[in-house]
């Protein structure tokens, strides 16, 4: 599978770029390769992420949740066990 590329300038402090140098060396890959990695990690990190708040939501409409105080509520009398 062809996968199209696309080149682009990004600015970093270099103490982060001296940081993922000495990754990228450890792991034998190249800057671009581990740039790579970390946006496809984040992404699917996010995509859970947002897939599992979308869940939360739906259930806190199910059983007629309104607001994150209500969950607050609920929490602390289920810790106190109530």
């Amino acid at each position: 599978m062809y996968m199209q590329t696309q080149t682009f300038n990004i600015s970093m402090p270099k103490e982060l770029v001296s940081m993922m140098d000495l990754v990228a060396r450890r792991e034998y890959k190249n800057r671009s390769e581990l740039i790579k990695e970390a946006v496809r990690v984040y992404l699917e990190e996010r995509k859970m992420w947002n897939e599992i708040f979308a869940e939360g939501e739906k259930q806190a409409k199910k059983i007629g949740i309104t607001s994150e105080d209500e969950v607050n509520t609920m929490v602390a009398s289920f810790r106190k066990g109530a």
